[in-house]
């Protein structure tokens, strides 16, 4: 547990290695867990409510993620679907308890209420589950950290209902998504009512298994202003990624991307989906509008060089998207419940895209992709 006004500093050559033992991380404590608040494992890093923390240095915290609490992914479904099951039927928090004998992975480093947090310089390797999980935050610094973590869900940063978060100089190389923006889980983020606002990501290296910049799903609070720029992307599913569904409600907006390098996307370069796999059954589609992406360069993307399927009584709005490139993608263009989205020299497989591109007929579903 950090306390306010200090920093732990890890030298070059120091190695701060968790017993990765589930036990070691009990009694269950206040957190946020998938977007859904609980009383579970520790974090192995994290501090509540304190002011002006700082973890910096040239060491390696080693989480041991992969000695017992990965192969708990297989086997959490129960504990996940009751968890979603309690904030959904709005149980109070305190009677949220996963203990001993349950599988929810804690996270790496997860400041929970605090202001001004710096995280600079250090290595993270091996996470149990998400690696860095600022919540309820405000003023996050994470300045050339190195994320090197490849288990399930093993996310790189998720500002998570945080306020004013800059993440610079960067590298990520992650088992899920580098970068994913978040702002809680359906009926219990209305409840806490706290959106994520003002991030900004820059000057990044970003290798990841999953997506490069994934805004959602967990995204009901609202997510807004986020800013990535001057970042390069060896591979990823997904470059930048919009995703929610009708259980979500909220809104994704004034989203901004320029100067990007990409190697590969296995899925898509730019991709929206408020209803992502059809997942939501109920009746509060998330709104995705004002998105401004420009001076992409892409080699190839397997599916997609541009996907955005809206939701029929949501669509995506006003997305301009100015100076891409794609040299080879299978597909160019998928648009779907869509309005207001202009293609300014946006060029895939060679061939300029029109800079009012019509949308498909509604009828026409859209293909099963991976995340």
């Amino acid at each position: 547990m950090l306390l306010s006004r200090v920093e732990v500093h890890l030298e070059r050559g120091c190695t701060l290695r968790f017993s990765g033992e589930p036990a070691d991380f009990l009694p269950p404590v206040f957190q946020r867990w998938e977007g859904t608040e609980v009383m579970s494992h520790s974090p192995l890093i994290t501090a509540q409510g304190a002011t002006d923390i700082a973890l910096t240095g040239d060491g390696i915290i080693d989480g041991q993620g992969s000695r017992v609490f990965a192969g708990w992914q297989p086997h959490q479904g129960p504990h996940q679907e009751r968890l979603r099951a309690y904030g959904r039927d709005g149980v109070s928090v305190g009677q949220r308890v996963f203990g001993a004998g349950t599988l929810l992975r804690p996270s790496m480093f997860q400041p929970i209420s605090c202001e001004r947090v710096l995280l600079s310089g250090v290595t993270l390797r091996d996470a149990p589950f998400w690696v860095i999980h600022p919540t309820y935050c405000r003023q996050v610094i994470v300045r050339g950290v190195t994320v090197d973590s490849l288990n399930h869900n093993n996310d790189g940063c998720d500002p998570d209902s945080c306020e004013d978060v800059l993440v610079e100089d960067c590298t990520f190389s992650t088992g899920d998504d580098a970068m994913a923006i978040k702002a809680g889980r359906d009926a219990d983020a209305w409840r806490v009512a706290r959106p994520t606002r003002r991030v900004l990501v820059r000057n990044c290296r970003l290798n990841s298994r999953i997506n490069g910049l994934c805004i959602g799903s967990e995204m009901s609070g609202g997510v807004s202003e986020v800013f990535m720029q001057d970042c390069r992307i060896a591979s990823a599913a997904s470059v930048l990624y919009l995703k929610g569904n009708r259980d979500r409600g909220g809104a994704i907006e004034d989203v901004h991307m320029r100067r990007i390098e990409v190697g590969r996307a296995e899925v898509a370069v730019i991709r929206f989906e408020p209803n992502y796999k059809g997942r939501g059954a109920g009746r509060h589609p998330p709104a995705m509008r004002r998105v401004r992406i420009a001076d992409v360069r892409c080699r190839a993307a397997d599916a997609f060089g541009l996907f955005i399927d809206g939701d029929a009584e949501q669509p995506v709005e006003d997305v301009v998207l100015s100076r891409i490139v794609i040299d080879q993608a299978q597909q160019p263009l998928w648009l779907r419940h869509a309005r207001g989205v202009r293609c300014e020299q946006v060029l895939i497989n060679g061939a300029e895209i029109p800079v009012e591109p019509q949308t498909l007929p509604p009828e026409v579903e859209p293909p099963a992709m991976r995340q």
